[in-house]
């Protein structure tokens, strides 16, 4: 099993959107998919057309201390997914402090799920610094961090970068991280010159793009997979690409065949 901790450092990247897509793409390459929501705002489970009156999710079931297993659900695209779950600030503040109370919690509950030896886990955090944030680091085999090509996007990426290297750089199954900058528009010239100096730093191995396109939350409007609403888009082109650079980054040994 590996985990792919989704990260950003401030908010209205595209960081719940990119999660899915990435999720949708393994699943095309033949791998057994499940997608975490760690976010409260719980809008992991609409990108997989799970009804917005679902209240199920990990957040209710510790509180409940129920077996997670019996909050997963199947989305129409055929995806996995657990949902945070819907509940109130109170128990909101009660589910954050059993997860500061139990630092591997994540962890050990994904490995009670039972799931298949390929299968990968693509856990979506809240942006910035946060008790989720450290349960999926903390867990996490590799992290994509996504971003803008903007000045704000920018200014956090020391910072996710710094997390990163605290709660994951001693860990020998952790395999390393992806820098995804989306809605990528070239006509724009600070864009254009942020997306060069971000890959200036982190150098193009580590980069990979997705370029503004209609088509990524006209699929998400109609509760579609991407790659079926629009397969000969530009974003779904670029998802592939971003899909084939997770699966070498987790699997380096056999992603030199893969396609999606």
């Amino acid at each position: 099993m590996k985990i792919i901790a989704i990260v950003s450092g401030k908010g209205g990247v595209g960081k719940t959107t990119v999660s899915a897509n990435l999720c949708s793409g393994l699943r095309r390459l033949g791998k057994s998919v499940l997608a975490v929501d760690l976010d409260p705002q719980n809008a992991l489970r609409l990108h997989f057309g799970v009804s917005p009156r679902h209240v199920g999710g990990l957040a209710r079931a510790v509180l409940s201390g129920d077996d997670w297993r019996g909050s997963v659900v199947q989305g129409n695209t055929g995806d996995y997914v657990l949902p945070y779950g819907s509940i109130t600030e109170s128990d909101r503040l009660d589910f954050e402090q059993d997860l500061r109370e139990n630092p591997t919690m994540l962890r050990d509950q994904l490995a009670l799920l039972g799931l298949a030896e390929d299968c990968v886990v693509v856990l979506d955090t809240p942006p910035g610094a946060s008790v989720y944030l450290t349960q999926a680091l903390a867990a996490a085999n590799a992290a994509v961090i996504v971003a803008l090509p903007d000045a704000a996007s920018y200014a956090t990426l020391p910072k996710i970068m710094s997390l990163i290297k605290q709660y994951c750089s001693r860990r020998k199954k952790f395999l390393g991280y992806l820098l995804l900058i989306n809605q990528v528009d070239r006509v724009k010239q600070l864009a254009d010159d942020v997306t060069d100096m971000m890959t200036a730093k982190f150098g193009k191995k580590s980069i990979v793009l997705i370029h503004q396109d209609q088509a990524i939350p006209e699929a998400l409007a109609y509760s579609k997979d991407l790659q079926e609403y629009d397969p000969l888009s530009r974003g779904a082109h670029d998802v592939k690409l971003c899909v084939q650079a997770v699966e070498r980054l987790i699997n380096p040994d056999t992603a030199g065949a893969a396609s999606v």
